[in-house]
């Protein structure tokens, strides 16, 4: 079986769960599949096949044409997707996410093969896009909504997903909507030795590691709920120490918004450390070991690839109820799931702020208060991650998806 698979992110530009998602799965399925991987940001070291008797993977990457700088970023996207949709040569096109949705639609039609779509999020469910890509967000959502409703099957992430994926495009039949959840490879998430560089971290950013610590992995967007913890650190212990690991801003507006929020809670209760680099994955692993649990205020997650991460790592989360998160993460077992009522306007935004803000910063104190009961967690989400998440398993899933499309396709043509 040959596929191409459609990304805006892969190495050496990850930046979101939806990279990460894509940089593994590919990597699996080439055990078993021949897989051609088209990416964005230009050409890859690796565009050579490489085979193990199995299967083989390959990466193309490819620039926005010239003629297009200085576009509206949509603009800029389609120009990468027409070249993609050009040149895929396999039996079945696989894409991610909205930047390649018009990249599949159309290779769907140009080559007639079948559409598979994983879901890592929906435009109308992120309306503050708009501050990003203006118009340009109607575009995006225009090339997200085609391709759903002609898709030959789409993988939602999660239960709470494919609900989403019916609620936002009412024309997709649900027959054709399955759920493969996202995973993890737990070796990549084993404690670093003593000696290890990544450790360095602790040192470059001032973070002591003798407090007790809380910390935040995401970038810088509204779904992601930045703003609302920052609120919530108002009310909790001083004493905790909080790493934000948060970078990338959506806009300078939201960019701002955040600066100007650390720098309140800085002048309020300090032991706050905002680290807006990209960390290396052996640094951000440290971390990860070196901190004493995790925070995910997410108003929108479709699964949360950070709290399982943070899970192999042996990190107790504290997590908003939403979207696919209570699939990851067990109240009262592997964490805290903090309660959330929203509105029904496609934004996610609480419909009580203040009771939501409270509620985080509630569950945060009630973590820390627990040391043991917090590494208990710890060790029983490690486990979860393991038996439940395993990279190796969804790319069975996967390949069972694309075979079930592939014998439907042959069926049709019969």
């Amino acid at each position: 079986m040959k596929v191409d698979i459609l990304t805006r992110e892969y190495p050496p530009h990850v930046y979101g769960g939806a990279g990460v998602h894509v940089e593994e799965l590919a990597k699996v399925l080439a055990e078993r599949i021949d897989v051609t991987v088209r990416a964005f940001d230009g050409p890859r070291e690796s565009e050579a096949a490489q085979h193990d008797g199995r299967g083989s993977l390959r990466v193309i990457g490819y620039d926005v044409p010239t003629e297009l700088d200085g576009d509206n970023a949509a603009i800029r996207t389609f120009g990468v997707d027409l070249q993609m949709a050009n040149d895929v040569d396999s039996e079945l096109v696989h894409a991610h996410t909205w930047y390649t949705c018009l990249a599949g639609r159309m290779a769907q039609l140009l080559h007639d093969i079948p559409l598979v779509i994983t879901a890592h999020s929906l435009e109308p469910f992120r309306p503050w896009k708009r501050e990003q890509l203006g118009g340009g967000y109607n575009l995006s959502s225009w090339a997200e909504r085609d391709a759903y409703e002609h898709a030959d099957r789409i993988i939602a992430v999660s239960g709470g997903m494919r609900e989403d994926i019916l609620a936002a495009y009412p024309n997709v039949d649900p027959n054709k909507v399955v759920v493969v959840h996202n995973g993890i490879t737990l070796a990549d998430f084993e404690t670093p030795a003593p000696d290890d560089a990544g450790w360095a971290v602790f040192d470059r950013y001032h973070i002591d590691r003798d407090k007790p610590t809380l910390l935040f992995v995401g970038r810088i967007t509204r779904q992601k709920g930045l703003p609302y913890l920052l609120q919530a650190l108002h009310f909790v212990d001083p004493d905790i120490q909080v790493v934000l690991c948060a970078g990338a801003p959506d806009t300078p507006e939201i960019g701002k918004e955040v600066k100007e929020a650390v720098a309140r809670l800085n002048e309020e209760r300090g032991n706050i450390i905002w680290i807006e680099e990209m960390l290396p994955k052996h640094e951000l692993n440290a971390l990860e070991h070196g901190c004493d649990a995790f925070i995910c205020p997410s108003i929108y997650e479709p699964l949360g690839i950070v709290n399982l991460e943070a899970m192999a790592c042996g990190l107790p989360v504290v997590a908003t109820a939403t979207g696919g998160i209570p699939e990851v993460v067990v109240d009262g077992v592997t964490g805290y799931l903090v309660p959330i009522e929203q509105k029904h306007d496609g934004t996610g935004t609480p419909t009580n702020p203040e009771r939501f803000v409270h509620d985080l910063a509630d569950a945060i104190n009630e973590m820390f208060a627990d040391p043991q009961r917090a590494k208990d967690m710890g060790e029983r989400g490690r486990e979860r991650a393991r038996d439940k998440f395993s990279w190796e398993s969804i790319a069975d899933q996967t390949v069972a998806v694309y075979r079930s499309v592939l014998e439907e396709r042959a069926a049709q043509h019969e």
